[in-house]
């Protein structure tokens, strides 16, 4: 058994996810900003989060709002300056929190120097820091490798008569990472914001950072099925996941070693055992290469027990584990799950072993918004409308109150704001007993008062149906989460308990007695404090 003190902030902490442009306008232009979130800080500290990860925030023409960068040492304008993130880096400091920026660092902007130079010509210095290929025989592309935002994924350059490689926007070409001055100069992007103070990195699309130097096709995929995104058409066999990848996220882990107490977070949407490699050999990867599971998965109880399970099992000895619900690339859990579901989806996240990722607004139980075509700004909901890839419905405005614009800006905001901000916002939750932000902030809190939450053992405990169940276990200290993922009241089984509930995601029944017999209502999950 260990204490508290030998874990880290990110082991036993809370993350929050906040996607600037919508978290808090400070200068009344529409968008969030730095001064937003400075704004924001009490409410951050009174939820009880342990660190802050900020989308970026850095110098881009906006193609795909701040994932395509034009100079990695700068802040956007629109999200205000460097002495604006030097102010909310020391208050987020004062407060005890961390802050994690996010580095994006497979693809820059088309408007980046590095690839202005190396689009000049085929002779400049810089033309290797790009994947640039002669035309196939007849002019075609030099493989069949497609962009996730539809369309061949190779742009042809006139000027030089060559196509380049984008993973996304033609707008954001791939780095070679094959090429080692764009290792360093991507490690001293790194040491540039970790000098400056930054607690860590989210690593965007870590497993795209190398692809087959062969550039062999990517081959058919046998389960791709009419009305699904057109780069699913492919299995990216070639163009994603190389297993050289993994020296560079070493390399990156090293850079971040190097510094006291940081963390590299690592984006990773891959099947559980090749997600797990990421940790690396001897745990010299990401710290935390992300697990969606909880995102792309059946809200099924016996699925994500087997899902729990299986990720437990699979974890490297030194590999710590991390949940998350919802981000800004996926649709949001209550409208996934509903809004009854949400509560216990909350439970869930902040009870399992493990590092809990919160995004911005679920606490509150926000939903996605629907997008009248004339607001829509996603470009992938552009280049390919109508099958559901937008991406602006799960990004709109925190509602902090039922005033105008629920509080967050004095302008027009940049996308539009849930219909029911006047009931759903953070002013109203905040005095709600019942509401989901305080049953987020209870979560929260528990989990600081017990050890048993954040850092202890997972035991699995048998269940059946809609039931999900499992212990937590510190020292002499044992929680019995029970979860009920169903519509109708369940029972289960649990020999020889005896104790008292802690928590329920009914907002009651707190110290009553549970015995071998749990009930649970429809919807509901418990805490209960085993003795």
């Amino acid at each position: 058994m260990h204490d508290l003190d030998d874990y880290r902030w990110w082991q036993k902490g809370t993350i929050y996810q906040i996607y600037p442009r919508s978290f808090q306008d400070s200068n009344g232009d529409g968008i969030g900003d730095l001064g937003g979130v400075l704004q924001r800080l009490d409410y951050l500290e009174w939820l009880g989060v342990d660190a802050l990860w900020l989308s970026p925030i850095f110098s881009s023409p906006m193609a795909d709002f701040g994932y395509d960068i034009s100079d990695y040492r700068a802040i956007d304008p629109r999200f205000g300056t460097m002495e604006d993130l030097d102010r909310l880096l020391d208050a987020v400091h004062a407060r005890g929190m961390k802050l994690i920026l996010d580095l994006v660092p497979n693809h820059t902007s088309d408007q980046h120097p590095w690839f202005r130079e190396a689009r000049a010509s085929r002779d400049s210095p810089k033309r290797d820091w790009y994947l640039w290929e002669d035309p196939a025989p007849g002019g075609d592309p030099p493989n069949n490798w497609l962009s996730v935002f539809g369309g061949s994924a190779w742009e042809y350059d006139e000027a030089t008569g060559q196509y380049y490689y984008h993973a996304f926007l033609a707008a954001q070409p791939d780095l070679n990472w094959r090429n080692p001055d764009v290792r360093t100069a991507m490690f001293d992007v790194m040491r540039f914001w970790l000098d400056k103070g930054a607690d860590g990195f989210r690593v965007d699309v870590m497993w795209h950072l190398l692809k087959d130097e062969r550039l062999r096709h990517n081959p058919p995929n046998p389960d791709y099925r009419p009305g699904q995104p057109e780069h699913a058409r492919l299995v990216p066999a070639y163009s994603e996941d190389q297993y050289e990848v993994h020296t560079i996220v070493e390399q990156m882990r090293a850079v971040t070693d190097a510094y006291d107490d940081r963390v590299l977070i690592g984006e990773v949407y891959l099947p559980l055992g090749r997600l797990v490699a990421y940790y690396g050999p001897e745990g010299r990867g990401a710290h935390l290469p992300f697990n969606f599971q909880l995102i792309l998965l059946p809200w099924e109880a016996r699925r994500l027990d087997a899902a729990v399970n299986a990720y437990e099992g699979a974890l490297p000895s030194n590999g710590w584990p991390n949940w998350v619900l919802s981000n800004h690339d996926k649709p949001r859990v209550a409208s996934r799950v509903g809004p009854a579901q949400a509560r216990v989806a909350a439970m869930l996240l902040l009870t399992l072993r493990g590092t809990p990722i919160l995004y911005y607004g679920d606490e509150l139980g926000m939903e996605n918004v629907a997008i009248p075509p004339d607001r829509v700004q996603d470009p992938r909901e552009m280049k390919e409308p109508g099958i559901g890839v937008g991406r602006d419905p799960f990004r709109t405005p925190m509602p902090w109150d039922e005033g105008p614009n629920a509080g967050f800006s004095e302008g027009i905001p940049w996308l539009p704001l849930g219909a029911d901000y006047k009931s759903r916002n953070v002013s109203a939750q905040q005095s709600d007993p019942d509401s989901m932000l305080t049953l987020y902030r209870r979560l929260i809190a528990l989990r600081k008062d017990e050890p048993a939450l954040a850092v202890g053992d997972f035991v699995p405990v048998p269940a059946e149906g809609d039931v999900l169940a499992y212990d937590r276990v510190h020292g002499g200290r044992r929680l019995l989460i029970a979860l009920n993922l169903g519509r109708q009241p369940q029972q289960m089984n649990y020999a020889g308990l005896s104790g008292r509930i802690l928590l329920s995601t009914h907002c009651d029944r707190e110290g009553d007695s549970a015995h071998a017999t749990l009930r649970l209502r429809a919807d509901e999950g418990v805490i209960v404090a085993v003795r």
